[in-house]
């Protein structure tokens, strides 16, 4: 515990240093303790607008700034919950540090009920990273939560789900980056005591001048210890979901040693780790259908789904690429070339 409040103290203290000019950062320290809500409104050079909702809560003591957020796709709803919850219930004077909560990151897509994209300008903010400030609106906004909300993040949290035509585990995440250990060390820490049974690292491979698409592979690429979770799933909403994401966050802001809850009980060894994924995407548009469910166990080359046409003929086979488990797969009938049908997570023999 001693290294890890060394390692968060440290990383304040270099953060602080290249970062004092940036608005976001200069607001939290000057706020007095106590929550606030804000929202930031962004623009385009064309003037499209987006909101983005956020929460600042600054402890009464000081400490490492944590950002958590959700609905960077606006159907994925018990993110949005749990954190909704958990800016009700934090209470400054018991909090070290500060929490930088943003429910809802992409409003557009939520308030429209579309999945994956923000209506506006027809882009996955997920797949947009670091952005661009001169963009279209998606872009905008990652540029937003890369140049000022990450610049003021110490350690970061992007929580997902099952958006509406999505199976799958719930699981948490984390990229086993070798190049920063001590960050790859914290977050798979923070992983081990979340509650989840079910642990996934990614490898991190990114070339220089590659886009990181993704925003918590955005703040794993400057430095920041990241994760995520993913839970829910098909559109729902479930109390057990949502109830179990905010205790993981709880057991994370334990860890840090930033904020404790005694209802919370500590979390129980995770069960399933996996290091590897095989992905499985739809050869062609049509209809996709599968007898098996996110958490089913495959083997390499076994049959796990089919494609048809419009009509139901011209039958596409499909087959695991690899033995495993199901992360998470399509849930519904309509699909597009391209898309991700099934995840499948393993454990590669190092």
């Amino acid at each position: 515990m001693k290294n890890l409040l060394f390692f968060l103290f440290s990383l304040l203290i270099v953060q602080t240093a290249h970062s004092q000019n940036k608005s976001l950062k200069k607001f939290l320290t000057q706020l007095q303790p106590g929550v606030k809500d804000t929202i930031f409104h962004l623009s385009t050079l064309d003037s499209i607008t987006a909101d983005l909702p956020a929460t600042l809560i600054k402890g009464s003591q000081s400490g490492p700034t944590f950002t958590i957020t959700a609905g960077i796709h606006g159907m994925e709803y018990p993110a949005i919950a749990s954190l909704l919850q958990l800016r009700r219930e934090i209470n400054p004077q018991k909090l070290k540090g500060n929490l930088i909560i943003i429910p809802i990151m992409n409003l557009q897509s939520f308030y429209q009920r579309t999945p994956f994209v923000n209506p506006s300008d027809n882009l996955n903010l997920n797949r947009v990273f670091p952005g661009n400030k001169t963009g279209s609106i998606t872009e905008v906004i990652a540029n937003f939560i890369t140049t000022q909300v990450f610049d003021a993040t110490d350690v970061f949290l992007d929580l997902h789900g099952g958006d509406v035509n999505e199976d799958l585990i719930p699981f948490i995440c984390y990229y086993d980056n070798k190049e920063f250990k001590e960050q790859t060390q914290l977050v798979s820490g923070l992983s081990e005591n979340s509650g989840f049974s079910t642990i996934v690292s990614y490898p991190y491979a990114i070339s220089e001048g590659q886009p990181a698409m993704y925003a918590f592979k955005q703040a794993v690429r400057l430095g920041i210890p990241a994760l995520s979770i993913e839970i829910g799933k098909l559109g729902s909403c479930e109390k057990s979901d949502v109830s179990f994401t905010k205790n993981a966050v709880y057991r994370m802001l334990k860890e840090l040693q930033m904020h404790e809850s005694k209802k919370v009980i500590p979390a129980a060894p995770a069960k399933n780790k996996y290091n590897r994924q095989a992905y499985v995407s739809g050869p062609g548009q049509g209809l996709f259908y599968s007898s098996f469910k996110a958490g089913s166990k495959v083997i390499k080359e076994e049959e796990i789904g089919y494609i048809t046409d419009v009509f139901g003929r011209n039958v596409k086979i499909i087959t695991a690429p690899q033995s495993g488990t199901i992360l998470y797969k399509a849930g519904r009938l309509p699909v597009n070339e391209g898309e991700t049908l099934f995840c499948i997570g393993y454990k590669a023999v190092n």
